[in-house]
């Protein structure tokens, strides 16, 4: 992880990345965020991709899929609803990002997606359904 970077720049980007977990549903802001930690925003940006291989961005789309595979699988709200509710405005865009990190629709996902075995530990849960990032996820027709 934080090749390259001084710790007090990893505490600040770690603050940052925490705050984004924390407010995922929320549009990301990375100005706000590189104000609120003293830093730049290209410089915090910089160092968020040099700590954690990916952009505040990125990061933030992968912890919005992994959050709406959590409510596909736990709750019956609708595709739409949960879309909004993990902070998408856009169900187009939703479907096409959870189609690239997961390689199916949600739909699909909620119905045949990765179901936990009773008495898995919440750790392997997390594994097994963290959702791909860069595109990799498997085109469901050549798997």
């Amino acid at each position: 992880m934080a090749s390259g970077v001084d710790l007090d720049t990893l505490v600040r980007v770690r603050k940052v990345r925490d705050r984004i977990d924390r407010e995922f549903a929320q549009p990301l802001d990375v100005d706000a965020f590189a104000r609120g930690v003293h830093l730049s925003a290209g410089h915090l940006s910089r160092q968020f991709v040099r700590a954690y291989g990916e952009s505040p961005y990125q990061y933030l789309m992968t912890r919005r899929i992994e959050r709406a595979m959590l409510l596909l699988r736990t709750t019956a709200l609708s595709v739409t609803e949960m879309c909004f509710a993990v902070g998408y405005g856009s169900l187009g865009t939703f479907s096409t990002r959870f189609c690239e990190l997961v390689g199916v629709a949600p739909s699909v996902y909620r119905d045949d997606g990765a179901v936990p075995l009773p008495g898995m530990p919440g750790c392997i849960v997390r594994q097994i359904t963290r959702p791909i990032r860069n595109r990799e996820a498997p085109h469901p027709s050549r798997a």
